[in-house]
């Protein structure tokens, strides 16, 4: 019989049974507590060996990033006063007033832009930015976190991607390079860091996540970057996208000027598979000789295609390793050496990583029938030519005559002419334009002007030189509009 004990507590066993009961619900829980703290040390540490905070990332990489200034010297031709060399103002005041109050007109200036980049080899001085930034420099000056100063030098540059590779004149003070991580591998939702030198203001680190991948923003024909929420901003440019192991992921190069939170850095992969054809000056690219366009699900279903997948072949340039391989207008590319081509956009990327001379099996959707034909790709030419009717010019801008079925596909009158807008190099003074130029603009006349075939508009650029700007009469849609365009001499 167990009896109460008499000052109100309980028996022996009943403390053993409560005890008991404790050690059974400890043994439950133990194992959730441990997984839950195993959770957190996952989330805060996601990789072996990476710092559990940003503090600790900007300490071990930020001696990789650099500052970079560029001076380009604007020379003009000699211009006569404003108010002329001799006239009844200037007789009646006399030179030394009006060189007084008006002084005289230069003849040269300097332009001076910002940007940023990273140590990629500091005893051969190598450093990775963007095209733009150093593009048409005569004075490049490299300068670390510790303040020294370098100059520099453009080793090879890449527009089509907007990469350069520059070499400072002397060995880099520094034994920190920057490790280059893998993009592909790279997922969205992880965070990243940029450091980078926006509006001038030195070694400003922002964060954020990993927006997106493979996103086209109208840039070029190799378009494949990647979306940030770092915050990102003019002078950023060149500058590293770094991973929470502290490797390169992106290299930032653009914005979206309209938006918030919407950044852009190009794919450290990019980088690395042309990084030796940069070191040795120049880039070279396989070319298979085609105008390609979207497969949109109304040409799909025009196709009998059960999927929108595929580059549609729009024209097949005469002479050309396409047309050598047997690829004909209509034709739709759904593979390119073994890799599948899920859009144009993918298979401009395919090609132009393709080594020129190497024969490649193409697959194609002809008809109701699937081919594989044999194609030896060619090199890339530095302009398309003759019967592409597209051209790439001082402006910055590739061009292309409209023709009656790309009126028609831009819902214009089949009498339309004028050039289109096929392309902008970054950093340009056609990306620079006011207001700003876009893919799909019809140029209709320069300086009031005429302008009906890619001859008119080389012809005319060609005779402004000289000119501080010209003025372009452009079509839009339904809304045509003027934009002054200011030239960058030579």
């Amino acid at each position: 019989m167990v009896k109460r004990n008499p000052r109100g507590g309980h028996s022996n066993l009943q403390r053993g049974g409560v005890a008991f009961g404790m050690l059974v619900l400890l043994l439950v829980i133990a194992p959730m507590l441990q997984e839950g703290v195993r959770a957190a040390e996952k989330s805060v540490k996601p990789y072996p060996h990476a710092p559990v905070s940003f503090t600790e990332l900007v300490e071990q990489v930020k001696e990789v990033v650099v500052n970079i200034s560029t001076t380009k010297i604007i020379r003009r031709e000699a211009t006569p006063h404003p108010f002329g060399p001799r006239g009844p103002f200037r007789d009646f005041f006399g030179d030394e007033f009006f060189d007084r109050f008006f002084g005289q007109i230069p003849r040269e200036r300097k332009q001076r832009s910002l940007g940023s980049g990273f140590i990629i080899d500091p005893e051969a001085g190598f450093v990775l930015t963007n095209n733009h930034v150093v593009a048409n420099a005569d004075e490049i000056t490299v300068r670390l976190e510790n303040g020294k100063e370098f100059d520099a030098d453009v080793v090879g540059r890449d527009p089509k991607t907007d990469l350069a590779l520059i070499r400072t004149k002397t060995t880099l003070a520094t034994p920190n390079r920057a490790p280059l991580g893998d993009s592909d591998k790279s997922q969205i939702g992880e965070w990243v860091m940029a450091i980078g030198n926006p509006f001038g203001l030195e070694r400003t680190v922002t964060v954020g996540i990993l927006s997106a991948k493979g996103r086209v923003i109208g840039a070029g024909p190799y378009d494949d970057f990647l979306q940030t929420d770092a915050a990102i901003n003019p002078g950023n440019s060149g500058g590293p996208l770094f991973n929470m192991r502290g490797e390169v992921i992106g290299i930032n190069t653009a914005i979206v000027a309209s938006g918030q939170g919407i950044g852009f850095a190009i794919p450290i992969n990019v980088a690395k598979e042309l990084l030796p054809q940069l070191k040795e000056g120049k880039v070279v690219r396989g070319w298979l000789g085609v105008s390609i366009q979207e497969v949109t699900p109304e040409i799909a279903n025009s196709f009998n295609l059960k999927e929108a997948k595929g580059a549609l072949v729009a024209n097949v340039f005469a002479d050309s390793p396409a047309e050598k391989g047997g690829i004909k207008h209509g034709d739709i590319i759904i593979a390119f050496g073994g890799k599948e081509v899920t859009s144009h956009h993918e298979l401009s990327r395919i090609v132009g990583n393709t080594k020129p001379d190497k024969r490649v099996k193409v697959k194609i959707i002809r008809g109701k029938k699937t081919k594989t034909l044999t194609v030896k790709l060619g090199t890339m030419p530095d302009e398309f030519p003759p019967t592409a009717k597209s051209t790439t010019v001082e402006l910055g801008l590739s061009v292309q005559t409209l023709t009656p079925e790309l009126a028609e596909r831009f819902e214009w009158s089949r009498d339309e002419q004028g050039v289109i807008v096929t392309a902008i190099e970054p950093g340009s003074p056609g990306a620079e334009a006011s207001p700003a130029l876009r893919r799909g603009d019809l140029i209709k006349e320069i300086d009031h002007k005429p302008v009906k075939t890619v001859s008119d508009y080389t012809r005319l650029v060609t005779e402004a030189k000289g000119q501080d700007s010209l003025l372009l009469f452009v079509r839009r849609g339904d809304r045509t509009f003027y934009v002054t365009v200011e030239q960058k001499s030579e």
